[in-house]
């Protein structure tokens, strides 16, 4: 997404380091019981804060760390958490505990980071394992290593590696903001922005891992109470400006959420131009996100056509791509009348099959050999008629 900043009111614009502090109103749970992932519905106030936004943007959000891991690593560390540190890019000393809650990245170690843990190590067999993975012919080990790690792993995998609460700190990233594809059109929802998210958890290095954002939005905020600090980043992925043209839309899961903006937006509008959503994930009963208002949108005529691919439903796995090529004659059909074709979500496997399912449908479709069809898809993306969100 475009790194372009927000909107402004009265003179005053929000942005990545001045941004909105407002409140979480709504956690709704999109994923039923029995799925195998927890994905969410959020929504934002922005009422009286002249905070806007436009379908196709994101928000940024600042999350805090888990309080849990941050007194797991003052404790490794020995200390009390009400030291002084210094930050990078800060602005003054802060107290270790709210650096490490509010500042800084406790995950993806650098190989900085274990060259220090090598060093400060005493204890010989913690040293040498360290160095082992430092050595030239190890760089694929240490890789593999450090991404499965975070700090308080090698605090508590190096237990005689002693050092200051300001070493530690300086071996530290800052604590990024999360972008999230805006899930609402401002014509529907002009005092909230909505947001779908899937929670992330998982395990690695035997213990049990928890997204930084997506379970501080979960787990840790308390709606209508907890301060949370947003921003709006405008993007290029933006619904056609002819409100006339044809829009095919590819969005599975946590994807379908500019989808469902763009959606919202064109039936406000009263947009005369169809609408064609391809949405896919793991099991119809359970993960099925926005279903009545998908449905209810397809029996009003307002989706010409709603095409589902629910992997898990059957023992051959069938995905959004598996989908376009079922529909392949229409598909081209749409093209070739100015449609314009989007994609939102998983980059490294789902856009790239996307990608592929299309350019076989073009080549197929309109009996042009590999090179032909590669040239129509990249006239597509110059005229900003295929357009992606990916991540």
């Amino acid at each position: 997404m475009a790194k372009g900043m927000s909107a402004s009111v009265q003179g005053f614009t929000y942005t990545k380091d001045q941004p909105l502090l407002t409140r979480i109103v709504e956690n709704r749970a999109l994923s039923g019981p029995e799925s195998e992932k927890d994905t969410r519905h959020f929504s934002i106030d922005l009422a009286g804060s002249g905070l806007t936004y436009a379908a196709g943007d994101a928000l940024g959000i600042y999350p805090t760390n888990r309080p849990l891991e941050v007194e797991e690593i003052i404790e490794y560390l020995g200390v009390t958490g009400c030291e002084l540190v210094d930050i990078p890019r800060g602005t003054g000393a802060l107290p270790l505990r709210e650096a490490l809650l509010q500042k800084l990245s406790l995950s993806g170690p650098s190989r900085k980071a274990v060259e220090f843990f090598a060093q400060r190590a005493t204890d010989a067999g913690e040293r040498a394992r360290l160095e082992a993975l430092l050595a030239p012919e190890a760089a694929a080990r240490l890789t593999e290593f450090t991404a499965e790690r975070h700090f308080v792993d090698l605090l508590h995998e190096t237990p005689s590696a002693r050092m200051t609460p300001q070493e530690f700190v300086a071996l530290l990233r800052r604590l990024a903001p999360r972008l999230y594809s805006i899930a609402s059109s401002p014509k529907r929802h002009p005092d909230e922005v909505h947001l779908t998210v899937s929670v992330v958890r998982y395990q690695t290095n035997r213990r049990d891992r928890h997204g930084v954002c997506s379970t501080f939005l979960a787990d840790r905020v308390e709606l209508g109470e907890t301060p949370v600090m947003v921003f709006v980043t405008e993007s290029h992925f933006r619904p056609p400006e002819d409100p006339r043209r044809d829009v095919i839309m590819v969005g599975p899961g946590a994807g379908i959420a500019p989808f469902r903006a763009f959606l919202q937006e064109r039936a406000v509008t009263a947009a005369p131009g169809r609408n064609w959503l391809f949405f896919g994930d793991q099991r119809r009963a359970s993960d099925y996100l926005y279903r009545e208002e998908l449905e209810a949108w397809r029996s009003g005529g307002h989706l010409a056509r709603l095409d589902l691919a629910f992997s898990r439903d059957q023992e051959e796995r069938i995905y959004v791509q598996h989908r376009m090529l079922e529909a392949a004659p229409e598909l081209w059909r749409w093209l070739e009348g100015g449609a314009a074709f989007y994609v939102c979500g998983d980059a490294k496997r789902m856009a790239k099959d996307v990608d592929a399912a299309l350019h076989r449908i073009v080549a197929e479709q309109g009996g042009l050999p590999l090179e032909a069809a590669t040239e129509y898809v990249k006239r597509l993306k110059r005229e900003g008629r295929y357009q992606r969100d990916v991540y």
